[in-house]
C-alpha cells in the first residue's frame, strides 16, 4: 500500500509541477508550482477535510496568456485530486464556431459531508456508499457560482461530471444550450434544452445571452435516483438588476428512453477539423475491418463476506508493484497476461490483478453488457473510442445492424443503460498498460477495474517512450536501473 501511495505522489507532483501548456509560438512552454495540502473546508456547510491547492479550495484555474481560453483546472473534492484537461486546437486550425465571449468550467459533481477516509472505511468494512449529501458546481453549494454574461454575446461552458456516481442533467432557466464539443471531438452541433451528463463525462455547449437583463438559475440534478438531489449556480447578467426568481427549472428524473435517445443524437461533425489539419470524418472507422472482440460484463456480489465488484467475473486487486514498471522490468509474479478472459465465463468472482492481452495496432470492437439495474459509465486510459451502438438487452451479433457506422462520436468515457449494452470501436494504437474502469469510485476501489497491455515486441521508442532514467521506483522494482534513452 506505501509503494502505491509513493508512486500515486510521485505522478501528481510530476504532472502538478511539469505541465506543459501551449502558449505561443515563441514560448510553447509554461510551468506552474502548486502547493498540495490538506485544510478545513465547507462546501456543504458542515466542516471537513479536503485537499487545498495553493491554499485554494476548489483549486485554481489556470488559463493560457494569449486568448484566455481554459488549459487545466484542479477540482479538488474528490477523495484524490482530480486532474482535468482541456486540448484546445492548434492555432491554425479553425474550429466550427465563432470564438466565444469567453470561457468557462463548470465542474459537476455529487459530494459527501464524510471525508473519504471515513467513506473508504465504508468500502473496507465491506458495506456500500451511502447517498451523497447534495451535489456541487466547482465545489460550492446552492447559489454559491457566478457566471456573469454580457447582453446579446455567447460563451463556451465546458461541463464535466466529476462526482462519485450519480449521472447529472444541467440545464439553464431560459436559455438553450448548443452542443459543440465532446472530449476532444468536435460535434453536430444541436440545440438541447437540458443534457445528461454521466460520471466522468465531458461536454461543451455554447449559451447566447439573449433573454431580458436579470438573474437566471443554473440547475444540476441527480438522474435514475429514487431520492432527487438538485443544487443551483447563478448565470448572472452584467446589467441585471433583480436576483433570482421563480421555480428552479425542473428536468428529467428517472426516464431511460429520454436519455437514451439524446446519447444516440450526439454525432460527430464530419466537416469540422480534429486535433490535426485534417477532417474528423477522414478516418473511416466504420470501413476497418475488425480483428478481434471483447465482451465485457460487469457484477455485484460478496466475497469473503465482503461488498465486490468485478469485469467477467475477476475483481480487481492492486499489486504489490506498479504494473507498467513490472512489465518494464519483466518482473515475474506481479501480474499474469491473460487472468481475465475478453468473454463472460460465468464463474463464481474471484479476486485477481487482472490484465488482458492485445496486439498493437489491432483494430477492436468492445462490449459492455449490463445485467443490473443502475446506469454504468466506462473509461479506457490512454485512448478515445467511437461509441457504435446502443440499446437495451442482451447484445447479440445482430446487434452490429444497428451500429453507426459513419459519425458516431468518438470519447474517452461512455454509459451504459441498466439491462442494456454499449458497443465501442477503438484503434489500439497506443502501446502500454491501459486501466480499464468503471468510473463510480466505489465500484473501480472494490474491484471494478482491468488493464489491458498493448503490446509491441519490438520495444521501439517510435512507438512508446522510455521510461525516464530518474523515474522513482517502487515495489520490486525498487534498486533497478532504467535503460538509457
Amino acid at each position: 500500500m506505501g509503494c502505491r501511495a509513493t508512486c500515486w505522489q510521485v505522478l501528481v507532483c510530476v504532472t502538478l509541477c511539469c505541465t506543459l501548456v501551449f502558449v505561443n509560438a515563441e514560448d510553447p512552454y509554461r510551468f506552474f508550482t502548486w502547493n498540495v495540502t490538506y485544510g478545513n473546508i465547507y462546501p456543504l456547510g458542515v466542516k471537513q477535510q479536503g485537499i487545498l491547492i495553493n491554499g485554494q479550495f476548489p483549486g485554481p484555474d489556470i488559463y493560457s496568456v494569449t486568448n484566455n481560453n481554459l488549459i487545466i483546472n484542479v477540482y479538488n473534492s474528490l477523495p484524490e485530486p482530480f486532474l482535468l484537461s482541456w486540448i484546445l486546437s492548434r492555432p491554425l486550425i479553425p474550429v466550427p464556431f465563432p470564438e466565444p465571449a469567453d470561457d468557462f468550467t463548470v465542474l459537476i459533481g455529487d459530494w459527501y459531508k464524510a471525508n473519504h477516509t471515513a467513506l473508504k472505511a465504508i468500502l473496507d468494512r465491506g458495506h456500500k456508499l451511502p447517498s451523497p449529501d447534495g451535489i456541487l458546481v466547482n465545489g460550492r453549494g446552492p447559489n454559491q457560482t457566478y457566471f456573469t454574461f454580457q447582453p446579446g454575446k455567447t460563451y463556451r461552458l465546458r461541463i464535466s461530471n466529476v462526482g462519485l456516481q450519480h449521472s447529472l442533467n444541467f440545464r439553464i432557466q431560459g436559455h438553450k444550450m448548443k452542443l459543440v464539443e465532446v472530449e476532444g471531438t468536435h460535434t453536430l452541433q444541436t440545440t438541447y434544452s437540458s443534457l445528461d451528463v454521466h460520471a466522468g463525462q465531458s461536454y461543451s455547449v455554447l449559451v447566447t445571452a439573449d433573454q431580458t437583463a436579470r438573474d437566471y438559475y443554473i440547475a444540476v440534478s441527480t438522474r435514475f435516483t429514487t431520492k432527487i438531489l438538485t443544487t443551483t449556480a447563478i448565470l448572472h447578467y452584467s446589467n441585471s438588476a433583480k436576483q433570482v426568481s421563480g421555480p428552479i427549472p425542473g428536468g428529467p428524473t428517472t426516464e431511460i428512453d429520454w436519455s437514451l435517445n439524446q446519447a444516440r443524437s450526439i454525432r460527430t461533425n464530419l466537416t469540422a477539423s480534429g486535433p490535426r489539419p485534417n477532417p474528423q470524418g477522414s478516418y473511416h472507422y466504420g470501413m476497418i475491418n475488425l480483428t478481434r472482440t471483447i465482451k465485457l460484463e460487469s457484477s455485484a456480489a460478496q466475497v469473503n463476506g465482503k461488498q465486490r465488484y468485478a469485469v467477467n467475473s475477476v475483481s480487481f486487486v492492486p499489486a504489490d508493484t506498479p504494473l507498467k514498471i513490472a512489465d518494464y522490468f519483466k518482473i515475474g509474479g506481479v501480474f499474469r497476461v491473460g487472468s481475465i478472459s475478453d468473454h463472460p465465463t460465468g464463474k463464481k468472482m474471484y479476486l485477481d490483478t487482472s490484465v488482458m492481452g492485445a496486439d498493437f495496432r489491432a483494430f477492436v470492437e468492445i462490449v459492455f453488457q449490463n445485467h443490473e439495474n443502475i446506469v454504468q459509465s466506462w473509461h479506457i486510459n490512454g485512448y478515445s473510442f467511437w461509441v457504435v451502438g446502443m440499446d437495451g438487452g442482451v447484445w447479440t451479433p445482430a446487434s452490429r445492424n444497428q451500429y453507426n457506422l459513419r459519425d458516431a462520436v468518438s470519447r474517452s468515457t461512455t454509459q451504459v443503460y441498466p439491462k442494456s449494452w454499449t458497443a465501442i470501436y477503438i484503434a489500439l494504437d497506443n502501446v502500454g498498460m491501459w486501466n480499464i474502469r468503471s468510473e463510480f469510485w466505489a465500484r473501480q476501489y472494490l474491484g471494478q477495474q482491468f488493464y489491458l497491455r498493448v503490446y509491441s515486441p519490438v520495444e521501439s521508442p517510435r512507438d512508446e517512450y522510455p521510461i525516464p532514467k530518474n523515474a522513482l521506483l517502487c515495489g520490486r522494482a525498487t534498486g533497478r536501473r532504467t535503460r538509457p534513452l
